[in-house]
């Protein structure tokens, strides 16, 4: 019993890494029509500036543990928004020149990450409650699971908050279903796009500072590898459904963990799972595509 519960909660802990990533791939995508293949670097870049940050002053303290998610997930969205503004903004309508460029800049990027980091993995340190575990049910749960899931819960509400019942957040809406009439009225609905990118990127960087706790090091391959499964709940999600995407999370997470402890072939249920909701219902969980 203690077993399942430890693979419970912890799968439920790994899902919640991949919303943070794919949150931000979903709202894109779902508001803006745009795949993302450069999110990852997002991500990266703002777990490496944050570790950064943390080693220069001081690491182990739950205010620099604190302080590291709030730089990586600035670090994530200015990186987003800059990305949007200088490369995406000239393509839209055109997504095979958009995918060329987030494809080039997630390669760009990471060549980029070796030469200032190197390839070795950096290991970050948190606060000493953060590698411990709480005992639940007889299953001593690592704690850095808990926050990695609380924090999730806080991106997915204050997304959708954001999203109805902000002013930002209703012109965002209204330009995807009418971009041409938003704007006739005045509204510059691209400084809205950028606000999107922007919120998907901090969550990245987000994410990305809590990945590194989670696996206990960043390097720069640490976007790419979960930008792979992010995708993938993306898409079993439904693309651009934000719901969609949280609950493909858990269920990824939960049957990756479960997978891997009984028969050690997580990933390949996962590359099944996918196929299978891609035979079944090709616009995923969320039926958003359609």
């Amino acid at each position: 019993m203690s077993t399942l519960v430890l693979l419970l909660i912890t799968g439920v802990g790994l899902g919640a890494l991949y919303f943070l990533v794919a949150s931000g791939l979903s709202l894109i995508y779902g508001l803006m029509g745009v795949l993302n293949f450069a999110h990852g670097a997002f991500l990266t870049l703002g777990a490496f500036v944050a570790w950064e940050f943390s080693r220069r002053f001081g690491e182990g303290s739950w205010s620099m543990f604190l302080l590291s998610l709030l730089i990586g997930a600035i670090v994530g969205g200015v990186f987003a928004a800059l990305t949007e503004v200088v490369l995406i903004r000239p393509l839209y309508n055109r997504h095979i020149e958009q995918v060329l460029v987030t494809v080039g800049l997630s390669l760009a990027a990471v060549a980029i990450f070796e030469g200032v980091w190197g390839t070795d993995p950096q290991y970050p340190a948190g606060p000493a409650w953060l590698s411990g575990t709480t005992g639940i049910l007889g299953a001593q749960i690592p704690n850095d699971r808990f926050v990695t899931i609380i924090i999730a819960l806080l991106v997915l509400a204050g997304i959708v908050l954001f999203l109805k019942k902000t002013r930002y957040g209703m012109i965002i809406r209204a330009g995807v279903e009418n971009r041409s009439m938003v704007t006739a009225l005045g509204i510059d609905v691209r400084k809205a796009f950028t606000l999107v990118f922007t919120l998907g990127g901090a969550a990245a960087g987000l994410g990305g500072v809590l990945a590194s706790h989670y696996f206990g090091y960043v390097s720069p391959a640490l976007g790419g590898s979960l930008l792979i499964f992010a995708f993938i709940v993306t898409v079993i999600g439904g693309l651009g459904s934000l719901a969609g995407a949280a609950i493909a999370s858990v269920v990824v997470g939960v049957l990756q963990q479960l997978a891997n402890f009984y028969w050690g072939v997580g990933d390949f249920v996962v590359i099944v799972l996918l196929a299978v909701v891609l035979l079944s219902k090709p616009t995923g969980l969320m039926g958003k595509m359609a």
